[in-house]
Parts: C-alpha cells; structure tokens; sequence
C-alpha cells in the first residue's frame, strides 16, 4: 500500500494540475510517441515563445485533474504516451501550435488526441480543426484590413466628388 507521504504528493500535484486546468482558457492533448528529443526540443522552445504550458504527465493524473476542474469527456483519450498544452490567454495557440508541428512532421508518429476550450470538449476532429484558425492578432489585422479597404475608396470617392463641386463653382 501506498505510504501516507507519497498519496499527499499526488494529491497535491492533482490540486496543481487542476487549478493549471482551472486558470487556462484552453488545452491540447497530443501523442508524443515517435518524436525525437531533437524534435521535442524545437517543439518546447515554440511553446515558450507563445506562451503555453507543455509537459508530460500521467495519464491518471490528468484524468483526476480534468474531473476536478469540471471538464469531462476525456477519459477515453488519456491512455498512451499524453502531453497537455495549455494557454491562459490564447484560445487557438494551443491546437495551432501543436498542430502545425504534427502537420510539419507527417509520418503519424505526433498527433493531436482532443482539447478543450473553458468546458466545452473537442475530439481530435474538432481540435484539428482549432489548429487551422489563426492567431487573435491575425484575425483582427484581417479585419481591420477587410474594413479599410472599402473605408479608402468611401473617402477617395468623397473627395473626388467635393473637387468636382468646387471645380463647378469656379
């Protein structure tokens, strides 16, 4: 049986996990299976430039975690080789980042499992599909851009008819 000392740890690093799972507005599971430490290296250093949390962890560990945040409709994706990536600020940044990387390795050798934005679930279709929307910034630089094009050619076609009026009264 498990000493008293060692429950408490676990019991503790749940409590960790949950309140990581609690506090970020989204995550990614993935199979890290065939991935070199070359390979893992670059992944992680992505990461930290986007700012999100990746690491391994026990798969009953992250079951128990997931619970205890309120997130169901995992369980059957934690078995395996399980990493988690999670973003306190960026919906996407987890299923984009991750899955560009499972994108640029091919060969099924890293994949996505499933994921999770607030409480709401996607399996590895769904998060797959998370991975192709682009970041908030290029979104919004896309509006923006869609909003200034038709806003230049109201104010040219503004301007030419206010020259047109006092080139009349002349």
């Amino acid at each position: 049986m498990a000493s008293e000392k060692v429950l408490a740890s676990k019991k503790e690093r749940v409590a960790q996990l949950a309140e990581l799972i609690k506090n970020s507005c989204s995550g990614a599971l993935v199979d890290y299976t065939g991935i070199t430490v070359e390979e893992d290296t670059k992944l992680r250093r992505e990461m930290r430039e986007n700012n999100i949390s990746y690491f391994v962890e026990k798969n009953t560990m992250l079951r128990l975690a997931f619970k205890e945040a309120g997130i169901e409709g995992l369980d059957d994706v934690l078995n395996g080789a399980t990493a988690i990536a999670v973003s306190a600020d960026d919906e996407t940044a987890p299923a984009r980042v991750l899955g560009k990387y499972a994108d640029d390795l091919g060969d099924k050798k890293f994949f996505l499992k499933a994921g999770y934005i607030g409480t709401t679930v996607y399996d590895e279709a769904g998060v797959t599909a998370l991975s192709k929307i682009p970041s908030k910034e290029t979104l919004l630089a896309q509006l923006v851009g869609s909003l200034q094009g038709p806003l230049t050619k109201l104010a040219a076609t503004i301007k030419a008819v206010a020259e047109k009026q006092e080139g009349d009264a002349a």
